[in-house]
């Protein structure tokens, strides 16, 4: 019936002969070997995943070793192996700023940054803001007298990231408007220094 359409179409190229001739060349490009003669080799191997790591962080003064899959995420470290639930997970993308911890002073979005890259710096959480039974830290006490929460998971996150305005080394330039870009990408966008 194919050499039927074939004489029809007077031997023409077409799509279905394309294909069948694809097919068979595969075909014959196969090695002529037997289930039997391959079981003697190992099989190909597969890639594994990168092993576990054993890393000392170092969180609200105190040292945390833990053991890790080298590509754990900051904020995965914190809650899930050193149990340490104050900093929130919220998107996972780095978009809301719930998961926001100081390193070394500065600002980190936890769920964007590697645990085994903070070892051996100071990280800070909501928790290590004020010293436990102590008063609140400003910035805490700050949120509640102003009714600043929202729904509640992403402000750990907020006063973190606000506590940043506190010691920002361009804050004082910002709040003069004469370099308002520097500062913002220490305390991060959106609306957490808003003017009057």
């Amino acid at each position: 019936m194919s050499h039927e359409r074939e004489s029809e179409r007077g031997g023409a190229f077409t799509r279905r002969n394309f294909l069948d001739g694809a097919a068979y060349t595969a075909a014959l490009s196969l090695p002529l070997e037997s289930p039997a003669a391959g079981a003697g080799r190992p099989p190909p191997p597969v890639s594994a995943a990168p092993g576990r790591v054993t890393v000392t962080l170092r969180i609200i003064g105190q040292a945390y070793p833990l053991s890790i899959d080298s590509r754990a995420s900051l904020l995965d470290a914190i809650r899930d192996h050193a149990g340490l639930m104050g900093t929130k997970k919220g998107c996972g993308h780095g978009q809301c700023g719930a998961c926001t911890v100081h390193l070394d002073g500065r600002r980190v979005l936890a769920c964007l940054t590697f645990a085994v890259m903070s070892a051996g710096r100071e990280i800070t959480t909501i928790k290590g803001l004020s010293a436990p039974g102590a008063a609140l830290h400003p910035m805490q006490q700050a949120f509640i007298d102003h009714d600043a929460f929202q729904c509640g998971c992403c402000t750990p996150g907020q006063i973190v990231a606000a506590d940043v305005v506190r010691t920002c080394e361009y804050m004082y330039l910002s709040l003069r408007g004469l370099d308002d870009h520097r500062c913002c990408d220490r305390i991060g966008r959106g609306g957490l220094l808003r003017r009057h």
